[in-house]
C-alpha cells in the first residue's frame, strides 16, 4: 500500500496534497476489503464513507476537533486511519479492537454508537461544552444508514435549531439502514433535489456573507429565512431542515473526495447550526457489495478477487432461531388473518423477510424506530389484531417506555419477540441482550418466556396468539438452536409451566432459555444426584414446580444467559424467601459490568456460563 502504509495519524493524512486523496480512498477501500474477506465484520456501510472520512480527517483538527459516528459500523476507514491499521486484523477478536467506535479504544472515537439515531444530540453536547468552556472547536455529526428514521435524531435536530450551536450535520444518505430503507423521510430525502444553479449562487452567496461577517451575528437568521424563502419560490419545495433555520447544502456526491474537501473548508467556519447532504453508494467501490447490499452488509468470509463468499455446510444442522421465527410466523399467518408482522429496520436481520415476500400487506418495516413499533404495534392490538414484533433484544430497550404505557398497561396482546437474547458475540457490549428479563419481569401483564430448542419457540409462538394472551414476550438467542428436525406439530403451552427434564436426589439446576443445552450437558456427569428443570416462563413463575424444588432440595443453581442481578436468578431467590424456603442457591449469569467482544464460547466462558463453570459450580456443592 503506497500512500496508505504512510499515514499512521490524521496529522501523517493532512501532508498529502488534495490530488493525492484519491489514490489514499482506493487504497483504504481495498484495504478494508481485504482485512474483511478473512476477518468478518460490516463491509458495505464502511465502503460507503470511505470518501467521507478521509475528507473529515484531512480538513478537521482530529482528534481535537470532534466527530462523531452514528451507526458504528460505517467507521472501519476511521479505525484504519487513527492509528489502528496495524491492529485492524484484530476487529470483533477477542482482547482485538471494538466492533464499533468507543472513547475507551481511541481518543479519535467522541462517542459510543453501537446502534443508530444519537450523533446529533452527542454532537450538539459536545458543541455546547465547547462554547460553555471558550474553546475553539469544531463538531461533526455523520448520520446515515437509516438512522434519520430514529425518533430521537429528530428531538436533537429541534434542539439544535433553537439552541444555533455551531454545528455539522453530515447525512450519509445512501437509502439504506440494512435492508432497504423505508418510510416518509427516505422518501423526502430521495426527492430531495436542490436547483443546481441556485445550489452554487447560495453557495457562494453564502462564503460572501460570512466573510462580510453577516452570517456570525443575530442578523444570521434573517438572511437564513430570506435565503429560504427564495429556495422555496426557485425549487417549489420547502427544505424541513431549512424549516428549522439549520441551512441546508446539497445534495452532492459523496464519492469525490476533492470536491468533498473544497466544501468542508467553506462550512467549516461558518457559525450556526448546518446540514451537508450526501449521495452515497452502499458497498461503493466493490461490485459484489454494489450489486447485494443487504447480503454485503456483514458477508462472512469471502474470496475479495471473484467476491465469492465461503457459505459454511449447514446441511444436517440444526437451524438458526431466527428462521424457525420466519418460517412459523409464516405459517402462523396463513392460519390466523388477524396476524401482522412488525420489525424496525431487521426484516432480513429477524427472517419476517420470508412472511413479507409471500404476505407484504400484513408486514411492517418501521425504519429504525422501536419505541414506535411497539406503540404502532399496540394500536393495531387494541382493534383486535395481533402483531408479532420482532426487536433486537439490545434494541428493544429504546422502547421500554412504550412497552409500560402503551402495551402493558392495557394488557394488548402485542407478541414481543426478542431476537439476539443473550450474549452475541462479535458486536459487543452495544449488542448483548443482556438486560431484558432483569428489566421487564418487574412490569404488571407481561408474559415472559424463553424457548430451550427451537420446537419451544413454535410452541410458544403459536400459544402467543391465541384468544386474550395479553402481551407476550418471546426470547430467544443469535445463531443455530439444537433440533434438526425443527418442525413440530403446533401446540400450546399452559401458560406459567415450566419442565422437569431429569430427576435428581441432591441439586437442582434451573435454567431458562437456550443455555438449558449447555447445562444438561454438564448435568448428564452427575447423574442421578442432579435434577433438572426448564422454568420455560419467567413471568408467571411455575409456582407449583417451584415448591416442589423448595420441599426437595437445599442447593440449587441458577442458570440465564442474562444479567444476574435481577434476572432469573433473582426472582428464584425473591420466591423462595417469600415461601419460607431456605436452599443455598448459586446464580450463574452475566455479571454487573458490560461483556466485551469475542465469539459466544468464549465470553461464556469468561462470564462463567458455559459448561465447564456449571459443572464446576455444581461439584462444588456436591
Amino acid at each position: 500500500m503506497g500512500l496508505l502504509a504512510q499515514i499512521q495519524y490524521p496529522d501523517d493524512l493532512r501532508k498529502l496534497s488534495v490530488d493525492q486523496l484519491p489514490e489514499v480512498c482506493q487504497e483504504l477501500r481495498e484495504d478494508i476489503v481485504k482485512e474483511l474477506s478473512v476477518n468478518p465484520g460490516h463491509l458495505a456501510s464502511s465502503l460507503g464513507v470511505v470518501e467521507i472520512t478521509v475528507a473529515l480527517h484531512y480538513v478537521y483538527n482530529t482528534p481535537e476537533d470532534r466527530i462523531v459516528w452514528d451507526v458504528g459500523h460505517q467507521a472501519y476507514g476511521h479505525k484504519i486511519l487513527t492509528g489502528r491499521r496495524e491492529q485492524f486484523c484484530t476487529n470483533r477478536k477477542l482482547g482485538g479492537i471494538r466492533p464499533f467506535p468507543s472513547p475507551e479504544e481511541s481518543p479519535y472515537d467522541t462517542f459510543e454508537c453501537g446502534h443508530a439515531s444519537n450523533s446529533i444530540s452527542a454532537a450538539l453536547g459536545m458543541a455546547v461544552a465547547a462554547k460553555t468552556e471558550g474553546k475553539d472547536r469544531h463538531v461533526v455529526a455523520i448520520i446515515g444508514d437509516g438512522a434519520m428514521s430514529g425518533g430521537l435524531a429528530y428531538e436533537g435536530l429541534n434542539n439544535i435549531a433553537s439552541s444555533q450551536s455551531d454545528i455539522l450535520i453530515i447525512l450519509n444518505d445512501n437509502n439504506m439502514s440494512i435492508d432497504r430503507a423505508v418510510g416518509g423521510m427516505q422518501e423526502y430525502l430521495l426527492s430531495l433535489n436542490t436547483n443546481e444553479t441556485y445550489n452554487a449562487l447560495r453557495f457562494k452567496a453564502s462564503r460572501w456573507l460570512h466573510n462580510k461577517g453577516l452570517l456570525n451575528d443575530d442578523r444570521r437568521k434573517g438572511i437564513i429565512r430570506l435565503s429560504n424563502a427564495l429556495k422555496s419560490a426557485i425549487s417549489h419545495q420547502q427544505n424541513v431542515f431549512e424549516g428549522m433555520d439549520i441551512r441546508y447544502f446539497g445534495p452532492f456526491n459523496g464519492h469525490n473526495v476533492k470536491e468533498l474537501v473544497r466544501i468542508m473548508r467553506q462550512l467549516k467556519d461558518m457559525k450556526g447550526p448546518k446540514l451537508l447532504h450526501l449521495h452515497t453508494q452502499k458497498g461503493h467501490g466493490y461490485a459484489p457489495a454494489e450489486k447485494d447490499v443487504t447480503i454485503w452488509h456483514a458477508p462472512g468470509k469471502f474470496d475479495p478477487e471473484t467476491g465469492e463468499r465461503l457459505v459454511r455446510d449447514t446441511t444436517n444442522m440444526p437451524p438458526r432461531f431466527q428462521d424457525v421465527f420466519g418460517h412459523t410466523l409464516l405459517e402462523l399467518a396463513r392460519q390466523n388473518p388477524n396476524i401482522i408482522g412488525v420489525t424496525p429496520a431487521m426484516p432480513t436481520g429477524c427472517s419476517m423477510n420470508i412472511m413479507m415476500k409471500e404476505i407484504p400487506e400484513r408486514t411492517f418495516d418501521v425504519g429504525i424506530a422501536e419505541g414506535h413499533a411497539v406503540t404502532f404495534s399496540g394500536g393495531m392490538a387494541k382493534e383486535g389484531l395481533i402483531p408479532f414484533c420482532n426487536i433486537y433484544s439490545a434494541f428493544a430497550q429504546r422502547s421500554y417506555d412504550n412497552i409500560i404505557h402503551d402495551v402493558a398497561i392495557l394488557r394488548l396482546n402485542v407478541v414481543l419477540c426478542l431476537d439476539r437474547a443473550g450474549l452475541v458475540g462479535e458486536d459487543g457490549p452495544t449488542h448483548h441482550g443482556a438486560f431484558d428479563m432483569a428489566a421487564l419481569r418487574i412490569i404488571p401483564n407481561l408474559t415472559i418466556s424463553s424457548p430451550m430448542d427451537e420446537c419451544e419457540l413454535r410452541r410458544l409462538m403459536y400459544t402467543a396468539q391465541l384468544p386474550n394472551q395479553g402481551p407476550f414476550v418471546i426470547r430467544y438467542p443469535r445463531g443455530n438452536g439444537s433440533v434438526v428436525n425443527w418442525r413440530c406439530p403446533l401446540e400450546a403451552i399452559p401458560i406459567g409451566k415450566g419442565r422437569k427434564l431429569q430427576d435428581g436426589s441432591d441439586v437442582a439446576v434451573i435454567t431458562i432459555g437456550p443455555i438449558g443445552v449447555t447445562a444438561a450437558k454438564a448435568i448428564a456427569s452427575f447423574t442421578p444426584k442432579v435434577a433438572h428443570y426448564d422454568l420455560r416462563f419467567l413471568k408467571p413463575l411455575d409456582e407449583e414446580m417451584l415448591h416442589e424444588i423448595g420441599r426437595k432440595f437445599k442447593k440449587i443453581v441458577t442458570v440465564e444467559d442474562g444479567v444476574r442481578n435481577g434476572g432469573m436468578g433473582s426472582a428464584i431467590l425473591e420466591w423462595m424467601s417469600e415461601h419460607d424456603y431456605t436452599p443455598v442457591i448459586k446464580r450463574l449469569g452475566l455479571p454487573d459490568h458490560f461483556v466485551e467482544h469475542g465469539t459466544v464460547a468464549q465470553l461464556q466462558n469468561i462470564v462463567g456460563i458455559d459448561e465447564e463453570h456449571i459443572r464446576e459450580t455444581i461439584q462444588g456443592l456436591l
